[in-house]
């Protein structure tokens, strides 16, 4: 018996701790239900700029509304992506119930930065609009130029501070989203074996 349990650990250990499908289908879902959920602010007239390839951003037209819907796109996707993940994963054996749950909690941190440096890219490559050449009217003032400014440099940072809140949040979510993802796979896994196992065993009269 200990000679199984042994041979058990020593293959196990021989395994990656990180279940990369599980990320990578965590945050291709993430990605996906963040589009959908700023496609339909777009439809509700929320719209900094379409999740669709070839639109331009309009930062000008940033509000706190929008900046609340941007926080509540990243919470909704990245409690998807992890929660996925901690699901998909891959049940690990012979391992401490605390290792078990930061990995968990790892893989859904894992998530978030995937789904965000895939998302940075997108809008990089595909939403960013090339430089156009600005033409200033003769009779507009240093003044005026001057507001117009102070009012882009406003708007750039309330953007700003709401990504930033929201990215802080999603990342938080999706962690918890992955380890409660993972109490539920083994909790499945459990009543399965149990299940199974009372089958298995033969009824005595």
């Amino acid at each position: 018996m200990e000679r199984d349990l042994s041979t058990s650990a020593i293959d196990h250990e021989a395994q990656s701790a990180v279940s990369w499908p599980a990320i990578l289908a965590g945050a291709v879902a993430a990605l996906a239900i963040s589009f959908v959920l700023m496609g339909l602010a777009a439809g509700f007239g929320l719209k900094l700029a379409s999740p669709w390839p070839g639109a331009r951003p309009a930062l000008a037209g940033f509000t706190p509304i929008l900046g609340a819907w941007m926080i509540a796109v990243q919470v909704l996707s990245s409690a998807l992506g992890g929660y996925l993940a901690g699901r998909l994963r891959t049940k690990w054996l012979n391992v401490h119930t605390h290792e078990v749950h930061f990995r968990d909690t790892a893989h859904g941190l894992l998530v978030w930065a995937a789904s965000t440096v895939a998302g940075a890219v997108l809008v990089a490559t595909l939403l960013v609009p090339p430089a156009e050449v600005v033409t200033v009217a003769a009779g507009v003032d240093s003044a005026t130029l001057q507001l117009a400014a102070e009012r882009q440099a406003n708007i750039a940072a309330q953007f700003s501070l709401f990504m930033a809140v929201g990215l802080l949040l999603g990342a938080f979510v999706a962690s918890v989203a992955a380890a409660i993802g993972g109490l539920r796979r083994d909790e499945m896994h459990a009543t399965f074996w149990d299940q199974h196992g009372r089958v298995e065993r033969p009824v005595r009269p």
